[in-house]
């Protein structure tokens, strides 16, 4: 597939639209009205309105197109020595275009740069197309590591054997 997409490493670009975004969606799939940052948990109204100091300790990426960003992602140090996928947005109209792709190959790069062995992430069960994608991109289910009821838990080696 050809895209004009690409994945880089996020300096200036606008973050915040597109964390707005994940989080109003997320908190609706899980049946919660919101339609503000103010209205969102603390933990998720900082990232919206302060992501360069919520995500100072993380590695993030924009995916663009035509000078636009369409999706992010954020790549944070785990205790267990992988990094975690977290917040992986695309903008639902760029969606099938290779932004997803390109964002989490991004973050495998960098796992691999970083000297970490795996790459995990948690998926709410719901996100059906987003667990295909991380399938086709050799994630497996993995054991819980967050209690939290309807996610699925998901590692991939950072570096996976082509024989």
């Amino acid at each position: 597939m050809t895209t004009d997409i690409t994945a880089s490493r996020w300096r200036d670009q606008p973050l915040e639209p597109l964390l707005l975004a994940y989080h109003l969606r997320t908190e609706a799939e899980k049946g919660v009205a919101v339609s503000a940052a103010e209205e969102l948990p603390p933990r998720y109204r900082a990232e919206v309105l302060d992501p360069r100091a919520a995500f100072a300790a993380d590695a993030v990426w924009v995916a663009e197109t035509g000078g636009s960003a369409v999706g992010c992602v954020v790549a944070s140090a785990s205790a267990d020595g992988s990094l975690e996928v977290k917040r992986l947005w695309v903008d639902p109209a760029c969606r099938g275009r290779g932004a997803a792709r390109a964002l989490v190959g991004a973050v495998l790069d960098h796992a691999v740069d970083v000297g970490a062995d795996s790459v995990r992430l948690s998926v709410w069960h719901w996100r059906r197309d987003a667990i295909g994608l991380y399938e086709r991109l050799g994630f497996t289910r993995a054991d819980p590591w967050d209690d939290r009821p309807d996610l699925v838990c998901m590692r991939r080696p950072a570096v996976v054997d082509s024989d």
